[in-house]
């Protein structure tokens, strides 16, 4: 039997994922260690299991057989469905499968050795409206200027800047 089992606690597609399954007429089981609103509906249905780590963890995978159908942005529990035959798909719509599962588990243990040893990891500074944009837009390289100067010399002109010295340097 086709299933949906919503690893629920920090799920952002919980919504989108109730529209599909009334669309499809399959059940959803979401599952969390407390209590989460769900739509009035008799294919949706709610699991709270206890705060032990990984009780939700742990829930789903006894549930999850061939034909489930997990949602989860977690990779060690995608790993775990995966070998029981389940079908596994993060918040984002990427699918796990056993070809990305292994290089996903990599990653995720760099980015742990990482964290443990260092202060401070962190991504990209927060997007802001008001920061200019790193390439622009407008004007496209001009004919003939295909060199890097020429799409350098383009990009100052483009933000208002006079040439940079090491492009000036080099007509």
């Amino acid at each position: 039997m086709i299933q949906i089992l919503i690893d629920a606690d920090a799920c952002p597609v919980k919504d989108e994922t109730y529209r599909v399954a009334a669309r499809y007429k399959v059940p959803v089981v979401v599952v969390s260690n407390s209590p989460i609103r769900i739509p009035r509906d008799s294919l949706i249905s709610r699991k709270i299991v206890s705060d032990a780590f990984d009780a939700a963890d742990d829930w789903i995978v006894e549930h999850t057989a061939r034909g489930t159908i997990v949602i989860t942005a977690d990779i060690l529990l995608a790993d775990r469905c995966l070998k029981l035959g389940g079908t596994v798909i993060a918040p984002n719509g990427r699918p796990f499968t056993e070809a990305s599962i292994g290089g996903a588990i990599a990653t995720r243990a760099i980015m742990a050795d990482l964290r443990a040893g260092i202060d401070a990891v962190g991504g990209p500074p927060p997007f802001q409206q008001d920061r200019p944009l790193p390439l622009p837009l407008e004007p496209r390289p001009s004919p003939g200027k295909t060199s890097q100067t020429g799409l350098i010399s383009d990009w100052a002109a483009a933000r208002g800047q006079k040439k940079s010295p090491a492009v000036s340097g080099r007509a």
